[in-house]
């Protein structure tokens, strides 16, 4: 399954990169990049999603730890990116590999176009034998359009990829039952579904203090990825090559036998709702059981504030999410669209109405 893989994500966090004081660590930039351009030199496709930026932007701007409030943190980064992509760019030279930045917000790949956009550069990357580098775009990026953690984002874009394995690299060895520091846990040498996960307790394990992520994150990512049928190792950086040699070190989760539509996928786990659209029974019919586009006729009432192309969660009578999707109107619209007919609208309010309020290929059941 691992040496199989002919298209891999590797992720690694910002603490397998970077020195105590925030620094880039050249030494473990270089280790992992020797295991990655032998990857690459055997003719198989790397993508790597890489934290650091920030981390590597605290010591330029004498900072001693990482900074909590999100103007000072998309400052370190956007210092910390410029040196983290120069120094991987170094580094891969010499494997005789050049590399291409992509930053990614939740919003370039959610939305029809920006999707399409990012798979495109990443696809065309990849055919010029390039090693994409991936990061959130943290200069940019608020709180509405943050993936969260790039364990997530890594799983996210093994999906845009249609990658065949993902890994994911931290300071923790495998998964444990527990904290390893502590007596008797003992190491999951693999996961094949959510049964194997009972009374595990990863809750803490493995946060750094330049991260953002832990044992929780990864396994979050590793339920993605599975769930969209890519096989996930999960293993300590220094173990990346052994891991990718098909070497027993980490912990294999197993994927689930079939692949969902990618971008859908996106739109199911990268996204957060901006508001709701609670559904008349017809309409859940429509929308759950026949797969239909949702119409205005259908809609009895509207929540949140958001704008044409955001993310919605479609509610049933009881207020439970039974879909999500991208909405065709802004919210100060839709009131007065409700309960009535496509041709009424267009009738009465011209023919730019005469439209579905989401559209089938831009929703998801849940």
């Amino acid at each position: 399954m691992v040496t199989a893989a002919r298209r891999v994500v590797v992720k690694i966090g910002s603490s397998s990169l970077t020195t105590a004081t925030g620094g880039l660590d050249d030494g473990r930039v270089d280790a992992l990049v020797d295991t990655l351009g032998a990857l690459a030199a055997d003719g198989r496709e790397v993508v790597l999603v890489s934290s650091g930026a920030i981390a590597a932007g605290l010591a330029p701007l004498g900072l001693t730890r990482r900074p909590r409030d999100l103007a000072t943190q998309q400052a370190a980064a956007s210092v910390g990116q410029g040196l983290l992509i120069g120094r991987y760019a170094a580094a891969f030279a010499r494997h005789r590999r050049t590399v291409g930045q992509v930053l990614l917000t939740v919003d370039d790949v959610t939305r029809r176009a920006h999707y399409r956009n990012a798979y495109r550069t990443l696809r065309k990357l990849l055919d010029l034998r390039a090693v994409p580098i991936v990061n959130e775009n943290d200069t940019v990026a608020t709180e509405e359009i943050r993936f969260g953690d790039n364990d997530r984002l890594a799983a996210l874009v093994a999906a845009l990829v249609d990658a065949d394995l993902l890994v994911l690299l931290s300071d923790v060895d495998a998964l444990w039952t527990g904290d390893p520091a502590r007596p008797g846990a003992t190491r999951i040498t693999e996961v094949r579904d959510s049964a194997d996960l009972a009374g595990i307790d990863i809750g803490g394990v493995g946060r750094s203090g330049v991260g953002t992520g832990g044992m929780v994150t990864k396994v979050e990512a590793a339920r993605i990825a599975t769930g969209f049928g890519i096989p996930v190792v999960l293993t300590a950086a220094p173990m990346a090559g052994p891991a990718l040699a098909g070497e027993p070190v980490g912990t294999l989760f197993h994927p689930s036998r079939r692949r969902p539509a990618a971008r859908l996928f996106w739109l199911a786990h990268a996204t957060s709702p901006r508001g709701r659209l609670h559904l008349d029974p017809g309409a859940v019919a429509a929308v759950v059981g026949r797969r239909k586009s949702l119409l205005p006729a259908g809609i009895t009432a509207v929540d949140g504030t958001f704008t044409a192309g955001d993310p919605v969660d479609l509610v049933d009578t009881e207020g439970a999410p039974v879909a999500r999707g991208l909405v065709n109107y802004d919210a100060v619209e839709l009131p007065g669209l409700l309960g009535r007919s496509t041709g009424e609208l267009a009738a009465a309010l011209g023919p730019a109405y005469e439209r579905e309020v989401v559209h089938r290929d831009d929703l998801v059941l849940l």
